[in-house]
């Protein structure tokens, strides 16, 4: 931690007791999970039936996340399947996709445990897909008037959606110059 950040997490512990109500407590080591500062924090005050309430919200959360936001995916490879063989996607072979899949992310997670200080780098690279090529996708395809309202709202958010990713792009860049780069295969960076 440099010298303004922990000059600010000070000034800021001292000034608002509502607002940072965890800042001054949360380890910023970089390695420590938020579960376990939420551990060693409420811990002793909470009963042992609602850490455990709190840590399996956290487990479903996780579980579905991934369910959810892979769904693409699983459909892209049952889709594929589906025009292969001209027939229906059987019950097993969908389970075998899934499990396969899910097994390759888990083997991925653990052979690269670095790839989450990549996350900000290639996020920021993928921004454009969210909020930028919407837009002009929209100009493209809808052809309103030029100069007009709507393409002036899609024109311009289009922009600022360029700006914002090379900001990003830039920002994320700098922390991985700034913080280094440590690549280390099955052996996470946290260990509890």
């Amino acid at each position: 931690m440099d010298h303004h950040s922990r000059s600010f997490s000070q000034q800021s512990c001292g000034q608002s007791p509502y607002l940072f109500i965890y800042e001054c407590q949360v380890s910023y080591n970089g390695g420590e999970a938020l579960s376990v500062t939420f551990a060693q924090i409420h811990g002793p005050n909470i009963s042992k039936s609602m850490m455990v309430t709190v840590y399996l919200l956290v487990l479903v959360n996780c579980l579905c996340a991934f369910q959810v936001y892979v769904m693409v995916v699983f459909d892209n490879f049952e889709g594929r399947y589906t025009s292969k063989k001209n027939r229906p996607c059987p019950l097993w072979i969908r389970t075998c996709i899934r499990v396969g899949y899910g097994g390759l992310a888990s083997f991925l997670s653990v052979t690269f445990p670095f790839l989450r200080s990549l996350a900000p780098l290639g996020g920021g690279a993928t921004l454009p897909l969210t909020f930028a090529y919407p837009c002009f996708m929209w100009i493209a395809m809808k052809k309103p008037r030029p100069n007009g309202l709507f393409w002036f709202i899609n024109m311009g958010l289009g922009c600022f959606a360029v700006v914002l990713t090379v900001l990003v792009v830039i920002a994320a860049a700098w922390t991985l110059a700034d913080k280094g780069f440590k690549g280390n295969f099955y052996r996470p960076l946290c260990q509890f």
